[in-house]
């Protein structure tokens, strides 16, 4: 089981600087599972939050798992899963929503990215809210984040185990929007949001061929995806990427596909699926602290709603 770590506060000001980050001797004990497990992070945005409180549960609750994959904010808030730092993305969220240095129409202007990549991808997990790299990487569980290769149109599936500056920058691509970013270049391909591609990957979690899959979705169940209305614009800005356009323009007849085959393994019980028990919309940019409490407070009520089944499932 993982206690909350109190932060220590270092200075004053707007930039204070905050650390959880544990000493070797307090770390978790990582224990083997009964089974092994397979673990996925749906994306969304700040819905990501829903699914921060659900695995900060898990983590409370002793709750691992063998290998894990992360979609956009599924693998920018999930890697808190893996360095074992409760609340840590709904903190500094609600501590810079409101910071133009952090995100917003400054940065895209200015930047090109409507999420900054020198303060929300540099400062802020280095120096603002440090991200626990060494409990990071003692972890054993595997951590594999998608981004979209936008000049071939396939989803490339990238293992992060160090957490070092190299990981965030994959992390940073599997979340850099289209239209809204800058494609991310790493190891010779374009990239940008995984979720372009491989919105949830449950399939290829699957492939891997663990003992249980659980699959965290950030919509409720019943929804479906509608046609992107900006596809007239996207078709424009992004004329240069014809297999990303593509993809954007069929994304919600392929998601829809995805929910219906996920809902068909839940009943068959090869995958185990938690999803908000309401509704956790937020617009594209949030700058209220309250809507990203509320959306984490939902994943936390869900995930001890759900912990007696899903120890079941997992056979603890």
């Amino acid at each position: 089981m993982v206690q909350a770590k109190e932060p220590n506060i270092v200075g004053s000001g707007a930039d204070y600087k905050l650390s959880d980050v544990r000493e070797p001797s307090e770390r978790p004990k990582f224990g083997a599972l009964p089974h092994t497990v397979g673990v996925v992070f749906e994306g969304g945005g700040f819905r990501g939050h829903y699914t921060e409180g659900v695995f900060d549960v898990w983590l409370e609750e002793g709750i691992g798992a063998t290998h894990t994959v992360g979609v956009s904010a599924g693998a920018t808030f999930g890697c808190n899963f893996k360095s074992c730092q409760l609340g840590r993305a709904v903190r500094y969220n609600k501590r810079f929503c409101n910071d133009p240095r952090y995100a917003g129409m400054r940065s895209l202007l200015t930047t090109g990215n409507l999420f900054n990549r020198e303060f929300a991808f540099g400062r802020l997990p280095w120096e603002l809210d440090v991200f626990d790299v060494g409990t990071y990487a003692a972890n054993p569980m595997r951590f594999t984040v998608v981004a979209t290769d936008i000049q071939t149109g396939e989803p490339v599936y990238h293992d992060v185990n160090r957490g070092d500056v190299e990981d965030v920058e994959w992390m940073r691509a599997s979340s850099a929007i289209p239209a809204l970013s800058h494609p991310v270049e790493l190891e010779g391909r374009l990239l940008l949001d995984g979720g372009t591609a491989d919105s949830i990957p449950f399939r290829w979690m699957l492939d891997q061929g663990y003992d249980r899959c659980v699959v965290v979705c950030t919509q409720p169940e019943g929804y479906r995806k509608e046609p992107n209305g900006l596809m007239p614009a996207l078709r424009v800005l992004l004329h240069r990427y014809p297999k990303l356009v593509e993809l954007l323009a069929n994304r919600h007849e392929r998601y829809n596909a995805q929910l219906d085959e996920l809902a068909r393994l839940e009943r068959e019980g090869k995958v185990f699926v938690i999803r908000p028990s309401e509704s956790v919309k937020t617009p594209l940019s949030v700058k209220d602290p309250a809507i990203l409490d509320r959306v984490y407070q939902v994943g936390r009520r869900d995930g001890k709603a759900t912990l007696d089944a899903l120890r079941s499932y997992l056979g603890m």
